[in-house]
């Protein structure tokens, strides 16, 4: 006797469908956009206003509440892409490569961040913007793979093989997160090895660790609510001649106009 599917495998195909999804996105933004202010905030608050002085460092290290989350990002949200790209493949699911596409611009821009602060960071430290650093490097390749899939959907008329394409690039450039990860271990750097470990107790100050984790959540949210966002963007674009949308084209239209405005 087959078993009924269960309430989380049918919800997961039920909102598989961008009809589905589209109102869910809408509902979720708010909560992430105002959990990633408040975050940010006090975040930015703990780790600039009451985090001691580093000794060695002295203020410049404070940059590392911006830096480090945003390399985190860079690096997660490739991964999360690839995710899609993969399950986009392998079952020519549309949502799937929509959430592809939304992640691609916020990935590449956490990335370009934590390029352009390591490069501020670095001057007071090492005395220079830029070196040939293994992790730099990495780091700079994971900012051209973003570009690069960005780039190569664009290049392509037809969405559907926009979406393979890209999603190709994007699962073979996914081996380069591992190395930006592991190089300096596997390479002699001049970048400092993780401040943060999961097998070892954190090499910084209680308030230091607190910002830094609160930076990091803000980042974490903030991805969500951008990605939300720009794939309901993104889903009226792709699904303009589907019914769904022209029933919430006609939903919009139809709700009534606040007193003093006028309806364009």
């Amino acid at each position: 006797m087959s078993m009924p599917p269960s309430r989380s495998g049918s919800l997961w195909f039920r909102y598989a469908s961008p009809a589905a999804f589209y109102p869910l996105a809408g509902r979720m933004i708010p909560w992430f956009a105002a959990a990633a202010a408040l975050l940010a905030a006090a975040g930015l608050y703990v780790g600039f206003a009451i985090a001691p002085t580093d000794w060695q460092q002295g203020e410049s290290y404070r940059i590392i509440f911006i830096h480090v989350p945003a390399a985190w990002m860079a690096m997660f949200t490739y991964l999360v892409l690839a995710f899609w790209c993969a399950l986009s493949l392998a079952f020519n699911t549309r949502l799937s490569a929509m959430m592809a596409q939304a992640l691609a611009p916020t990935g590449a821009m956490f990335a370009f961040v934590a390029l352009w602060t390591g490069a501020f960071w670095g001057r007071p430290t090492w005395g220079a913007y830029w070196v040939w650093d293994a992790r730099l490097t990495s780091t700079l390749i994971l900012l051209f793979l973003y570009l690069g899939f960005m780039a190569l959907r664009a290049s392509i008329d037809d969405p559907r093989r926009a979406d393979r394409a890209a999603a190709v690039l994007a699962l073979v450039g996914v081996v380069n997160v591992p190395i930006i990860y592991f190089s300096v271990r596997w390479w002699n750097t001049l970048h400092q090895g993780s401040t943060i470990s999961m097998t070892a107790a954190p090499k910084m100050a209680q308030t230091m660790l607190l910002a830094m984790l609160l930076m990091a959540l803000a980042a974490w949210a903030y991805t969500i609510a951008v990605a939300l966002h720009r794939v309901r963007s993104i889903m009226l674009e792709r699904e303009a001649l589907s019914g769904w949308v022209g029933e919430l084209c006609k939903d919009e239209r139809a709700a009534p106009t606040p007193a003093g405005e006028e309806r364009r």
